[in-house]
């Protein structure tokens, strides 16, 4: 058991970070303070009801910091709710829920353990003040019910911050893959014309001038791609090393698929410039489009592709006749095609078309991301 407590103690707050605030918290505040003014209005069996008011108009605001600073935020609402109001508590007052909750849901380890050992005070005397055993357990029940929801919540939360890093993570993966295929294309050429330098440098000095212009663009060329790759690399990895796929592998993905799905891709003023990164994104972006149209539209009978590279870069979209959810929210595939599009310096959208079915517009620069 102290094994137990000591991990939980130590355990850091909730991840992502939480927002400091946001409107809902104002309107919450509003919708509570009016409540709290009116029921210390009509009700008459309170014995003081006009400091019960005053008393928790004061502690409300603890709901605009409770994700920020959750541990401070709970024992501060809980000193007028358990010591200066046992005889005059307001039903409003239940508010102090949002504060519980986000202890369990936002707080480190510590705020988890000393908000636990808070609020079993709080019971405790709630059951030394003779109000029966009957609101021990009701208090208890309330109690454990808000705080299983915020630790679920985290758990959810922190499972799918984990699943966006290991997307990331993989997208980092095939990027050193490119970053592989980039180095052996550009240093072979570079090479290449060092080699052809040196056999005709002691008769035809003017050739080897030339050789060794090819060698300086090829570098320059090959730096720049370095530059744009090597920030979004993970670090003491081992990256597979097959081949990176190219523009023209993208009508690899046209045909008829099982079921009668058609599939049409065109690719239009393709030319060999676009950097292996770049190339490399574009197929995969198209290759997962293609994936989650077959995989989650309903009723797909065609998908069309298009690419197009120009002087400013590649632009594909895909669209698919399929029929979408009402509410659609974008699954991993999507969160990772905007990652690969992101870490290049581009862009990538995914949504319902206007005229139905679905589409996916992506953008990327011809050089790739630079600082």
């Amino acid at each position: 058991m102290t094994g137990l407590v000591r991990s939980v103690w130590s355990a850091p707050s909730a991840v992502p970070p939480p927002p400091s605030r946001v409107w809902k918290d104002w309107v919450l505040l509003a919708l509570v303070a009016v409540l709290a003014v009116v029921e210390g209005i009509v009700r008459t069996d309170l014995t003081q009801p006009l400091f019960a008011v005053i008393a928790l108009l004061v502690v409300l605001p603890t709901v605009l910091w409770r994700r920020t600073k959750p541990l401070l935020m709970l024992i501060i609402v809980m000193v007028p709710v358990d010591l200066l109001l046992p005889d005059s508590a307001l039903y409003s007052s239940l508010f102090v829920m949002v504060n519980v909750y986000a202890v369990y849901r936002w707080g480190a380890g510590r705020d988890l353990v000393i908000g636990s050992a808070i609020l079993l005070a709080s019971l405790a005397l709630t059951f030394v003040r003779g109000e029966g055993f009957d609101e021990l357990v009701g208090g208890f029940a309330l109690l454990l019910t808000v705080a299983l929801f915020g630790i679920a919540f985290r758990y959810r939360a922190g499972s799918r911050r984990r699943s966006l890093d290991r997307i990331r993570m993989l997208e980092r993966e095939h990027l050193a893959r490119d970053l592989h295929d980039t180095v052996a294309h550009h240093v072979s050429a570079i090479a290449i014309r060092a080699q052809a330098g040196i056999a005709v440098a002691g008769r035809d000095s003017r050739a080897a001038q030339d050789a060794l212009g090819v060698i300086e663009a090829e570098a320059a060329r090959t730096l720049s791609e370095l530059r744009s790759m090597v920030r979004v690399l993970r670090q003491g990895e081992t990256a597979e090393l097959a081949p990176s796929a190219q523009l023209d592998d993208i009508a690899q993905l046209a045909g008829t698929r099982p079921g009668g799905t058609v599939v049409v891709v065109e690719v239009a003023r393709n030319d060999d410039s676009i950097p292996p990164p770049v190339a490399a994104a574009v197929f995969r972006l198209a290759q997962e489009s293609v994936t989650n149209a077959l995989r989650h539209a309903r009723q797909v009978t065609r998908v069309d592709v298009r690419v197009e590279a120009d002087a400013g870069g590649v632009r594909l979209r895909v669209t698919n006749d399929g029929d979408v959810a009402a509410s659609p929210t974008p699954g991993f595939g999507i969160i990772g095609m905007r990652e690969r599009a992101a870490l290049l310096g581009g862009a990538c959208e995914a949504g319902p078309a206007s005229g139905g079915g679905w589409i996916v517009n992506a953008v990327l620069p011809r050089a790739g991301w630079a600082p």
